[in-house]
């Protein structure tokens, strides 16, 4: 009799590919509004120089929610809906590409490693112009100036609101820096992200198998892998912040050298400098990742080829 305690991967080949798609948009959707004020204030917390503004993921939770409100914490949310998109792609690409390396490893460490890598190029690519915008209105702050681009008020005195607020990001990225200005920073997110999804991958697997080894068989799939998706973005997350601190800076100050950027970092903050929104990181990666783990785990159960419902346990 089958061990119901090893986890058996659902793979490409064994999924009703319509539901797989209706289902994941919709999942991606509820995700990203949960996590969003969160992605916003770490953003805001690795562009500050030193403590100038924040002195922390609560700190900022609560100057911006007192300065803007609600919708303060969603500065840039609607443009960073388009990014469904490369989700899309990110799924699609990872599972397509287990499928692939399966014909020449059957480690499944090796097929998460590439698979993470790749899908996570793919979805780079178009992420970025749109990651550029989100953050460019990220930063905007009634009263202030924070950041390379600011948005335009109007005659009362206020913001040009929505999509009017990403035209006018969109118009002066274009005139300072060119149609290179919404891939500024690319190299910088592929060499945090590649290495981010190539490594999470690998440790959400091992993280449940281990688990899945030392509980009853009873206890269900899901509960092994709801807590080995926090594990490893964690790890992931503490593996590759340095990075990403230096290309959110790159991407929202206009920097052109990742070098120079690390350079002019490591000298006003020290080694520090490369942890900043380490915590906030975490803290939207560890509820997200449950959600997502859980939601994506349950979205390839349920898309399964009739013939296979009855051959996975939940």
């Amino acid at each position: 009799m089958e061990d119901k305690r090893n986890i058996q991967i659902i793979e490409w080949e064994h999924l009703d590919k319509k539901k797989f798609y209706v289902f994941g948009v919709a999942m991606t959707m509820m995700i990203r509004v949960s996590v969003y004020p969160f992605t916003l204030i770490r953003t805001r917390l690795q562009v500050q120089k030193g403590k100038s503004l924040y002195h922390g993921t609560f700190d900022a939770f609560i100057k911006i929610l007192r300065a803007d409100g609600v919708t303060g914490l969603y500065r840039g949310f609607l443009v960073n809906t388009f990014t469904l998109i490369s989700g899309q792609c990110y799924v699609t690409t990872y599972e397509l590409t287990r499928k692939f390396v399966s014909d020449y490893s059957q480690s499944n460490t090796v097929k998460s490693l590439v698979a993470g890598g790749s899908a996570s190029l793919v979805a780079q690519s178009i992420t970025v112009p749109i990651d550029v915008v989100s953050q460019h209105l990220m930063m905007q702050r009634k009263g202030e100036k924070v950041g390379r681009f600011h948005v335009r008020g109007n005659p009362e005195g206020q913001g040009v609101i929505a999509f009017g607020q990403t035209k006018d990001i969109i118009r002066q990225i274009l005139r300072v820096d060119g149609l290179r200005g919404f891939y500024r920073g690319y190299v910088a997110s592929l060499l945090t992200y590649i290495p981010n999804s190539a490594v999470w991958w690998p440790f959400y697997h091992f993280y449940a198998e281990q688990l899945s080894s030392l509980c009853p068989k009873e206890c269900p799939h899901i509960v092994f892998q709801a807590i080995s998706g926090p594990l490893a973005a964690a790890t992931a997350s503490i593996l590759t912040n340095p990075m990403d601190v230096i290309r959110t800076r790159v991407q929202v100050e206009g920097k052109n050298s990742i070098i120079l950027t690390f350079r002019q970092l490591m000298a006003e903050e020290g080694p520090w400098g490369l942890m900043k929104g380490l915590s906030a990181r975490i803290i939207s990666a560890t509820p997200s990742t449950i959600v997502i783990v859980v939601g994506y785990e349950s979205l390839k159960k349920l898309s399964l080829r009739p013939e296979l419902v009855d051959s996975r346990h939940w």
